[in-house]
């Protein structure tokens, strides 16, 4: 089960501006080579405070269930300048559901992925840097000795965190996406093993969290999970309820605590593959364009649609579509059952889509803390010139 820690009547707002605790400095491992870049933005908006002139490195690394993501970012003024990324589907959960343990091959190509991360670490000379790893890592039997062997063969410490802290970033990272209005909104983030629902207050630079849930359904764990055959209509049917069966159980107890927030005019934003996939069929794209995707805003009824079209379709027929092709034809499935879900317990009539998240929160806290630290050693100096 994922960590799972809810405030009853609605819970203390989290700490929006810190990591948990101080990351490591990133270290220089032993090169290596990989993909090009993802398509990353040139700024990020909306941070609560300036950064100054500083024009040093800074580097978030995320590694789910599914993927293995990297962003290493420059402070500009309010905002960042994006000048290095990373993106490889890894499958570290793969087998998860079933033996509870990280298979041999699954952490092999893992250990692959960080070692391009690790390298792009070096050749950018990195000043600060924070690499987490999540659902998969926390479920797995045998997760710490992963994060061991990562440690040894990459020199990256990567840092298991709580489902909580993983909601409170990806919170921090997507939240300048939701679209103005009064009122508590919800913001999801669908993974390879766990999906985080948050009911936040906005308003302020940055919201407050009022209450969150984080159950073990992702695509993978999910796909895993509800197995069965494809082969026809029918069954493909039935899977697709149940899927939607489990993750409305799982999320019950959350759509009772959030029902007295909910009114017409219900805001939703969501940063997943899932929600980036069906926003890209809902534009017609021939291949996935992030700049036409982070930001959209969505009829509900349109997602909908398509993830109800794409449940009743054969694994084949799913390949062939721009922007699901191989790797996620299995999966995409299993995100729109979890998303229907999120639909059924805040229904509002417009989705939100972020292709940002976890990376982008990191970057944030890593420059905010990393400026107030250089802030108040300056302060200190003129404390002590001023008593000389």
């Amino acid at each position: 089960m994922a960590d799972f820690t809810p405030p009853v009547g609605g819970g203390p707002a989290l700490n929006m501006q810190e990591p948990a605790e101080r990351p490591p400095a990133a270290s220089s491992p032993d090169a290596a080579t990989g993909p090009a870049p993802d398509p990353a933005p040139a700024t990020q908006e909306g941070f609560p405070r300036a950064y100054g002139p500083r024009r040093q490195a800074y580097a978030a690394i995320d590694l789910g269930t599914n993927n293995c993501r990297l962003l290493i970012a420059r402070p500009a003024e309010a905002n960042f300048v994006v000048i290095d990324a990373f993106s490889r589907v890894v499958r570290l959960g793969e087998g998860l559901a079933q033996t509870g343990r990280l298979n041999q091959e699954a952490m092999d190509r893992a250990v692959s992925a960080l070692k391009v991360c690790a390298d792009k670490l070096r050749r950018r000379n990195v000043h600060l840097a924070r690499s987490v790893a999540t659902e998969a890592c926390r479920r797995a039997s045998n997760g710490a000795e992963f994060i061991e062997r990562v440690r040894r063969e990459t020199g990256i410490r990567l840092d298991i965190i709580s489902a909580q802290e993983e909601a409170r970033l990806a919170v921090l990272g997507c939240h300048i996406l939701l679209e103005d209005g009064i009122g508590p909104a919800v913001i999801f983030d669908i993974g390879g093993g766990s999906t985080e629902l948050v009911l936040i207050e906005s308003g302020a630079p940055v919201p407050r969290i009022l209450d969150w849930q984080s159950v073990p359904w992702g695509v993978v764990s999910l796909t895993e999970t509800v197995g069965g055959d494809e082969h026809s209509a029918e069954a493909r049917v039935a899977r697709y309820a149940e899927m939607k069966r489990r993750v409305s159980e799982s999320f019950a107890a959350f759509a009772d605590r959030i029902s007295p927030w909910s009114s017409a005019e219900v805001r939703l934003l969501g940063t997943s593959g899932t929600v980036t996939t069906l926003a890209s069929l809902h534009l017609d794209l021939p291949q996935y364009d992030r700049k036409a995707v982070d930001g959209l805003i969505v009829p509900a009824s349109s997602m909908r649609s398509i993830a109800e079209r794409l449940s009743t379709m054969a694994p084949e027929e799913r390949r062939k579509l721009p922007c699901i092709g191989n790797e996620r034809a299995d999966l995409v499935v299993a995100g729109c059952a979890i998303l229907e879900a999120i639909l059924d317990i805040w229904p509002a009539h417009r989705l939100g889509v972020a292709d940002r998240g976890i990376r982008e929160g990191i970057l944030r806290s890593l420059m905010a803390a990393d400026a107030e630290g250089l802030e108040a050693q300056a302060a200190l100096r003129r404390l002590k010139q001023g008593r000389q």
